[in-house]
């Protein structure tokens, strides 16, 4: 029989994130797994409820997950195995796609006793990691964000475009501008502003898509390139971006650092040009701010 201590050493190599909760949903183990997908040692959380400001899990919609019946909560109580995907909140700030599985311990009467979930990163890890190497390799890459720079970003829109043309296939654009910026760096400094840009960016590339790609415009401008994307959907994905980079907040000396996004959403046309393109995006932006901000102003029709 397996002493205690080789079961924590089997659940330390999984590439997974586990963690176990008792039935008052307090953390009472989390494995390395864990602390890589999240941030969050095992130090930091064990002894914490996962209500607690942790990993503050939201749906697809932005509802959290953690307050009240959350999925978790919901098999501790009913013994029903659960799997669903939910983004989570990283240290850093920014949201990260899991997916999540979700089952009820029992002890040897079959009384539940608390709840066990396993999570693995649901980001296209291995594209991702080439993306960057490629960026880095061509001198493309925003070192301060993460994302590709406004050249690179420039000639993905022009591939894109010349395809849309040849091949009738479908485009979307979408400029993202962080709101009050200038404040943000005014009142607290560029420290600051910096560590908000890296996790609006990561919270950003954590939910494209594989063939997406997130370019840094310049300042506070970001600009996302999504390809093969239906007109139906680009409300949907405009507002889910929107949403994630609401709910991420990340630590900082004096408290935590929150932010809102104005997104500017449109489809490209085979009249149309970079310059076009880009300035219909970037209107569309600006009337989501004149609108109150962290909002999604969107244009599916064709000028």
């Amino acid at each position: 029989m397996l002493d205690p201590s080789m079961f924590k050493s089997l659940l330390d190599n999984l590439h997974e994130g586990v963690y176990y909760v008792d039935c008052t949903r307090q953390i009472q183990y989390w494995n390395k797994g864990a602390e890589r997908i999240s941030g969050f040692t095992a130090e930091e959380v064990v002894g914490k409820h996962c209500f607690d400001n942790v990993l503050i899990h939201v749906d697809g919609q932005g509802n959290s997950l953690c307050h009240g019946k959350s999925p978790l909560a919901a098999t501790v109580e009913d013994g029903v195995e659960r799997q669903t995907r939910v983004y989570l909140h990283h240290k850093d700030g920014h949201r990260v796609p899991v997916s999540v599985s979700i089952a009820p311990i029992r002890d040897a009467n079959g009384k539940i006793v608390g709840g066990i979930e396993a999570f693995h990163d649901d980001t296209s890890v291995m594209s991702v990691l080439k993306q960057l190497e490629d960026l880095r390799q061509t001198a493309d890459l925003c070192a301060l964000t993460g994302t590709a720079n406004r050249d690179y970003i420039t000639r993905v829109l022009l591939q894109r475009l010349t395809e849309l043309k040849e091949r009738n296939e479908t485009l979307a654009v979408l400029f993202i501008d962080v709101d009050h910026f200038k404040s943000v760096n005014d009142r607290f400094g560029h420290a600051v502003g910096d560590v908000v840009l890296k996790m609006v960016a990561r919270t950003l590339l954590g939910a494209m898509r594989s063939y997406d790609c997130l370019g840094r415009w310049g300042g506070e401008e970001f600009v996302a390139v999504m390809p093969a994307l239906k007109p139906i959907h680009l409300a949907e994905t405009g507002e889910r971006l929107r949403m994630l980079v609401e709910t991420s907040s990340a630590s900082i000396t004096n408290g935590m650092a929150c932010t809102t996004v104005s997104i500017g959403a449109c489809m490209a046309w085979p009249e149309d040009t970079l310059t076009t393109l880009v300035a219909r995006a970037d209107q569309l932006m600006y009337e989501s701010k004149n609108g109150g901000r962290n909002r999604v102003t969107v244009d599916t029709s064709r000028h």
